[in-house]
């Protein structure tokens, strides 16, 4: 067993291997460890690869789509697929009153750290200027596009309604 097998399961951007060769990698560990919760993430997650496609113009002008091939897939792709499965399993919990459960655990250790609220509320702070827009709420747009997939939405949302002018 090497020892980045031994440090456990999870990835970040900094790892010197993609995301679709480390959730393999995790698969093929989960299943000869006998750990049936991490094998079925694993499982799910790729489950969701054939939703992944490429836009096609077909010879007689009609689009079209065909599935990624697996060297096609990018971080990205699975980032997005996975962000999917954590948000509908937030709403599952919320639906049973409960705050966690180790699938979601799961998931989120293949996500990369999300902006702190403390570092959004700092760069609008520094770049927005209110005075550009008529609500408030318009300036989410710059904001998302600056922080990207780093920052939640809801929670960007949130930092602009509590905004003093």
């Amino acid at each position: 067993m090497t020892n980045d097998a031994k440090e456990g399961y999870g990835w970040s951007q900094k790892m010197s291997i993609s995301l679709h060769d480390k959730l393999k990698k995790d698969l093929k560990e989960a299943m000869l460890q006998k750990e049936p919760e991490v094998r079925n993430t694993m499982r799910q997650i790729m489950a969701e690869f054939p939703k992944l496609t490429v836009p096609l113009i077909l010879e007689s002008g009609k689009k079209s789509t065909r599935l990624k091939k697996p060297a096609e897939i990018t971080d990205d792709d699975i980032l997005g697929i996975i962000k999917g499965l954590v948000k509908s399993e937030q709403t599952v919990l919320e639906f049973k009153k409960e705050e966690t459960s180790e699938y979601l655990e799961i998931l989120q250790s293949y996500l990369p750290a999300t902006a702190s609220r403390e570092e959004i509320a700092a760069w609008i702070q520094a770049n927005i200027d209110f005075s550009q827009y008529k609500n408030k709420m318009q300036a989410m747009g710059p904001v998302m596009k600056h922080f990207g997939k780093l920052a939640d939405g809801k929670q960007v949302n949130q930092i602009l309604k509590e905004w003093e002018l």
